[in-house]
This record gives structure tokens, sequence and C-alpha cells, in this order.
């Protein structure tokens, strides 16, 4: 493996694929949640004939358009990255992800598209039902993109369906495919998600509003709309991520061991660690601050019930794998970042429920004094980027929980490297892409301040509106 200042070329692409996926996962979801609220907006005035309502789908629909069109430039450069960097996995995987993401690109995110933009240019050309009506099926649209690029993906956590002919992967069941507990598990936690997200970003731009004084009415009714949305979704994402727990201890049973730092396999009787210092070197825990049998509650839902270790699953997998992968292969996911992205991404999901909570007490119609608070919109303001951080402390459990594997059990992340990818391209197109990726979340932000600064009638003077 060639080397520059100790990176090897491995390092640098997985860092690029890394980097590149974040940032497009920036986006995703938030084009998805912003999409479904400005739906429930539009479905609203349709339905109670108020003005407030319309201006509301057209404010927030500009957010709504600036997250698709940036989510379609980064996806772009992400797929750019699977013929630079990843060759040999495209030709491992090539028959099994082209059924899908030609689906996904020639059906879903066609639909998203082209409904989108009849959204976006008829308004006052249809009556308020059909129009919201387009609205309504580009958000079904994304939804359906969601579902095809997760079916790809959770192929590589869990593979069903296949068969190996000439050293590469090939369809055996479509219905399979689409049929993986790993997809269904996935899904809902994602869509989820995506609503949370575009949620407290409406949340927090509505906070910043009251902050300057400016719309009061039209943002504390807002706001009221999205904290609604937040404490639902947020309720929802606790079931969401159980399930796909529960799914994930039986196929990827390392992951799930690594985001609760057990090494040793537990008692009946396992506490859950909410801080713990992983040797990571010698495969232990070396003390934790617990609380005692949460965890076999959290994992079977009964008070009895042991965890198995990482220590124990790593043997079992160098029994089942040794003679494919070798004896050397180590099975040890990512410890720490597992265990501490899954304590932020499930503390964050605490405090979205509590801030909606007391956002709705304080919008209450008769007596709504979120305005006086400035402290909690300020809090709110900043809540306004939390989602993200959590939805990449999710994709990290995802995507690392995976390791050694980019298939898992199949193909490993050292074999799925191109073999004609040089240190210095990745040096370089590691740079531009980080230069790019700054460059769009710069403008992504100034035109969402923008927007606020502008206010409603000036934001709405504006534009295809």
């Amino acid at each position: 493996m060639k080397m520059l200042s100790g990176v090897t070329m491995l390092d640098l692409a997985r860092f690029q694929f890394a980097m590149t996926t974040v940032f497009h996962f920036f986006f995703v979801p938030f084009s998805i949640g912003m999409g479904f609220i400005v739906s429930i907006m539009e479905t609203l005035y349709v339905v109670k004939k108020d003005e407030v309502y319309k201006k509301m789908a057209q404010f927030w629909g500009k957010i709504y358009l600036l997250s698709f069109a940036v989510g379609v430039v980064t996806g772009i450069i992400q797929e750019f990255q699977f013929g630079m960097n990843w060759s040999d996995y495209s030709r491992f995987m090539g028959d099994i992800f082209g059924a899908p993401l030609a689906i996904e690109a020639l059906l879903a995110f066609f639909m998203e598209s082209t409904f989108i933009g009849l959204w976006m240019f008829t308004w006052n050309k249809f009556k308020p039902a059909l129009h919201c009506a387009l609205v309504w099926i580009s958000f079904i649209g994304s939804m359906l993109s969601a579902i095809w690029i997760l079916a790809a993906n959770a192929f590589m956590q869990h593979p069903v369906g296949y068969v190996i002919k000439n050293g590469k992967a090939q369809m055996a069941s479509f219905w399979a495919l689409i049929a993986n507990e790993q997809l269904w598990a996935s899904f809902p936690h994602v869509v989820i998600g995506a609503i949370v997200t575009a949620s407290f970003v409406v949340i927090g731009m509505a906070a910043f509003g009251l902050l300057r004084k400016r719309d009061v009415n039209f943002h504390k009714k807002s706001m009221r709309i999205a904290l609604w949305v937040a404490l639902f979704a947020s309720i929802a994402e606790i079931g969401a991520g159980d399930y796909q727990t529960q799914v994930e201890i039986h196929e990827q049973p390392m992951k799930f061991a690594a985001t609760e730092g057990v090494y040793e396999t537990t008692g009946d009787h396992a506490p859950w660690d909410i801080v713990a210092n992983l040797n990571t070197k010698e495969h232990k825990n070396e003390g934790a601050i617990s609380i005692p049998d949460v965890l076999t509650i959290l994992t079977y839902h009964s008070t009895s019930g042991s965890i198995k270790g990482m220590n124990q699953i790593n043997k079992e997998l160098h029994a089942k794998y040794d003679k494919k992968f070798g004896k050397d292969m180590s099975y040890y996911v990512p410890v720490k970042t597992l265990f501490y992205s899954f304590r932020i991404m499930a503390g964050f999901g605490a405090l979205f429920a509590l801030l909606a909570i007391l956002g709705l007490i304080w919008t209450r119609p008769k007596k709504n004094t979120i305005e006086n608070k400035r402290w909690f919109l300020w809090i709110l303001g900043i809540s306004t980027f939390l989602p993200f951080i959590a939805n990449t402390c999710g994709w990290f459990i995802t995507e690392l929980g995976r390791f050694p594997w980019t298939v898992y059990g199949l193909f490993t992340i050292a074999d799925s490297i191109s073999a004609s990818t040089t240190t210095g391209e990745l040096w370089f197109t590691n740079i531009m892409y980080f230069l790019i990726f700054s460059t769009l979340g710069g403008v992504m932000v100034y035109y969402c301040k923008r927007q606020l600064d502008m206010g409603v009638a000036g934001a709405l003077e504006r534009g295809a509106y």
C-alpha cells in the first residue's frame, strides 16, 4: 500500500468517501423533511383558506428548493467515488447496485424533481388543492428515492438474494433485495430523522426571526407547526431506532456490542454505561459510569438477558471467515467512535423531544409567551444545527459498524479500492472536494440567513413566486 507521511491510499480513499457522504447526508434528510413540512403548511392553506399558511409554504419552500438543489450537486459528487476510488468494489457489486439505483434515478428522482419543478412555477396557476398535491407527490418521490438507495445499502449490511459467479455478486432474487429486513429497519429511522431535522431548521430559523422581532405572527405560527411535527417525529424516532437495534443485535452483533462498549459477555443483568474508558488495544473496558440493568432492559425489553461481548464475537467471526479472509483479519470495529456516536445521537433525540414540549407549552394560543423568553429562543436557534450532528453520528454507526467489510461477510474494504488510484490524486481530490463542500455549505447558510434578513414580504417578492 502506497504511503505519504504515514497515510495510506486506503486511509485517503476512506476519508474522501466519508467526507462526501457526510456532506451529502446533511442535505438528503433536510430536503426530505422540508418537503413534508411544506406539504403540511400548504395543506393547512387548502383546508383553512388562511393566506398566512400559503406564505409559509412559499417562504419555507424556498429553503426546501435550496436544500434539494445542493443535495443533487453533492449526490453527483458522491457517485464519482465509485468510479474514482472504489472501482474494484463497483465491479463486485455492479450487478446488485444496478437495479435499485437505476430505479431510483429513472423513477423516484425524476418523479421528485419533476413535481418539485411544477410546484415551484405554478403558484396561482392551479387550484390550491391541485397545487398542494404537487408538493405531496414530490415528497413521496423523495421517500421512494430513499427506499431504493437504502435497498442498495441494506444489501451491504446484510447480503440477501445473490449468488457469487466469476468472483462477483449477482442478483438471484430482486424481491429478496427489497424485502431485506435491514432495509425496512433503516428506512423508518432515516425518514423520521429527516422530518426531525427539517422541523428543527424551521424552529431554529423562526426563533432567530423572533429574536429580531420581525414577522412575529408568521414565525410564531411557523414554529408551532414545526414544534408539533418535531414532537411526534422525535417520539416515533425512538420506536424506529429501537426496531433497528433489534435487527442489528441478530445480524451485526459486533456493531451492537461496540455501541454499548461491551467487550466481555455480560451476565443476565447488564448495566448501561453512560461513559466508559475503552482500551481498544487490549480490548477491554477499564471502567465506566453505569446504570444497573438498563442495557438488558433496552436490549430485550426484559429484566433478564445477557449481551454477547466483542471478544466472543471476534472469535466467532474468525472461526467463520478465516478460511476466506485469513487469520490476520481484525473484526473489531472503531469502538470509541460507535460508542460515543450512539450516545450523542440518542442524547440529541431526547433533547429534541424536550425542546418540542417546552416550545409547545410556551406557544399555547391563550398564553403565547415564547417571544419574551429570549434565552429559550437562543437555544432553539442553536438547535438548528444539532440534527445534522445527530444524523452524522447515525451514519458513523451504520457504516463504520460494518468494518472490515464493504459488503458484510463478502468483500472487504481493503479489496474494494481502485488499483489505478495514486496517493497524489487522492490528496488533490480530497483538498478540492473539501473546498467545494465548504463553499456549498457557506452558500447554503448565507442564503438561509439572507431569507431571514429580507423578511417574509421581501423574500416572497423575489424568485419564482
